[in-house]
């Protein structure tokens, strides 16, 4: 199995490199700095440079994986932004950094890779449930909701344009010990992962377009 994984310098990207790893499939992930590029060199992983915010570095990616196809691809990298409740007005700059690397960043990478999916191939963007219109009972950190639930409409366009030829679909990882989900989160990542992990190895054809939580149950919008 061949397996690219978009964002993997920490947290939940890294743990799909542990995991694919481990599993013996063939792994490239990107990361933006040296100390990331070499923890995956120590699990037996291909690093590549990828910043999301750089136009320039995005668009060098397809030469980077030039002659691969990828039999799953996961892009994971995503930033929360200020914890702030409806009606509290992001600034300028919150509203960019969070926009540009949770939605900007899938829509351009989505563009490099399309061509070098293998037939068949199984695409997930990390999303949250969080991004959920119709289960929302919470207005914390509104901006994140927002670039989560655009994410969704990202993965459904993408998935429009590649039926046929990739299933694609997004996940909710569950509330997770990272360093975004804290100490007190509810599961750590290796549970979250080999629950994702065991979703993209079932996905048919027919669940393209669909949201999942991390242990397959499938998610309304």
């Amino acid at each position: 199995m061949n397996v690219l994984i978009i964002g993997a310098s920490r947290g939940l990207g890294l743990e799909f490199v542990r995991q694919y790893r481990a599993a013996g499939a063939r792994v490239t992930a990107t990361v933006r700095d040296d100390a990331g590029a070499a923890r995956l060199t120590e699990l037996g992983a291909k690093p590549l440079k990828l910043d999301l915010l750089d136009a320039a570095s995005v668009s060098g990616l397809a030469w980077q994986i030039d002659g691969e196809r990828f039999d799953v691809v996961v892009i994971n990298a995503g930033v929360f932004g200020p914890r702030a409740d409806a009606l509290d007005a992001p600034t300028a700059d919150d509203f960019d950094a969070v926009m540009r690397t949770n939605v900007l960043g899938p829509m351009r990478v989505l563009a490099q890779i399309a061509d070098h999916l293998a037939s068949g191939a199984r695409l997930a963007l990390i999303s949250s449930r969080m991004g959920s219109i119709a289960l929302r009972t919470s207005t914390s950190g509104w901006l994140y909701r927002a670039s989560k639930a655009a994410v969704n409409s990202v993965m459904k366009d993408a998935s429009l344009v590649l039926a046929g030829k990739a299933t694609v679909i997004s996940f909710h990882p569950g509330w997770v010990k990272t360093d975004m989900g804290g100490s007190g989160a509810d599961i750590d990542a290796p549970t979250s992962i080999a629950g994702m992990r065991t979703v993209l190895a079932s996905v048919k054809p027919a669940d393209t377009g669909s949201f999942f939580n991390y242990d397959g149950q499938r998610l309304d919008w």
